[in-house]
């Protein structure tokens, strides 16, 4: 379980985040969902270690982490991956050598290769390892991110906009690999992103931040119920599906 108790963030004199508080039982699939600059990355990297916050606690299956070193921290980043909103590849290097960058101190070549070959067939991408990033598209360069990410069985996957800078197929179908490996692999998952359609496709439950604030959470069905001006405004806005004519809605 992560639990995050009156976390605080500020750069200069702008306030990101005034006392986020949350709970994330083992197995559940969290998106942190709310407009551009409320804090939904920034937040992410709090709870990946990437920043440290000003005030408040950040709780991994029982440890404080807000507090580590970068030293007391490789064992838990051991436990978790993720995918970065530009999938993050080297350029210089293979598909495969992408997947298996984070491998390479545990594990002879020859293991990464195999490791690498078997993620890369989870997220349904065949004989594209020895291709560099540029030959590939920008939807199987989010795979590639992914594959790399599950590269080392973590317990946690963190995902920030993954489906930023795709087409709606593509979307669709990150949408469904991300809800795919969820069952397979039986991960915690936490999903920062602005998307309505993939936040009610993949979240079991959902936190809207706004201000730095926390103003809505719970179920899918409970934040389509909310009454909340802001969070009507936010979650029709945002929603291709939900405001396509003739069309029933999916969630």
């Amino acid at each position: 379980m992560i639990v995050v108790k009156g976390l605080c963030k500020s750069f200069g004199e702008n306030k990101v985040l005034n006392g986020i508080d949350l709970h994330i039982p083992l197995g559940e699939t969290l998106v942190i969902m709310g407009p551009s600059g409320c804090g939904k990355s920034v937040l992410l990297r709090l709870l990946t270690g990437l920043l440290k916050p000003d005030q408040g606690e950040i709780w991994f299956d029982g440890q404080e982490i807000s507090s580590l070193s970068k030293s007391e921290l490789v064992p838990i980043r051991q436990r978790i991956g993720m995918l970065f909103q530009s999938a993050a590849l080297f350029d210089f290097m293979t598909v495969e050598e992408n997947v298996g960058f984070t491998l390479r101190q545990h594990h002879g070549w020859k293991d990464i290769h195999q490791i690498a070959k078997e993620k890369l067939e989870l997220v349904d991408l065949h004989n594209v390892g020895q291709l560099k990033p540029a030959e590939i598209s920008g939807g199987m360069r989010k795979r590639v991110g992914l594959a790399r990410a599950i590269a080392a069985d973590p317990e946690v996957i963190f995902y920030d906009e993954p489906t930023t800078g795709l087409d709606p197929i593509t979307c669709d179908e990150i949408n469904q690999l991300m809800s795919d490996l969820h069952e397979k692999l039986k991960v915690t998952s936490v999903i920062v992103t602005h998307d309505m359609d993939s936040a009610f496709f993949v979240g079991t439950r959902m936190a809207m931040l706004y201000e730095g604030k926390v103003v809505a959470e719970g179920t899918p069905q409970e934040i389509m119920n909310n009454e909340t001006p802001i969070v009507q405004q936010f979650i029709y806005s945002g929603s291709r599906k939900m405001l396509a004519p003739n069309k029933s809605r999916e969630y």
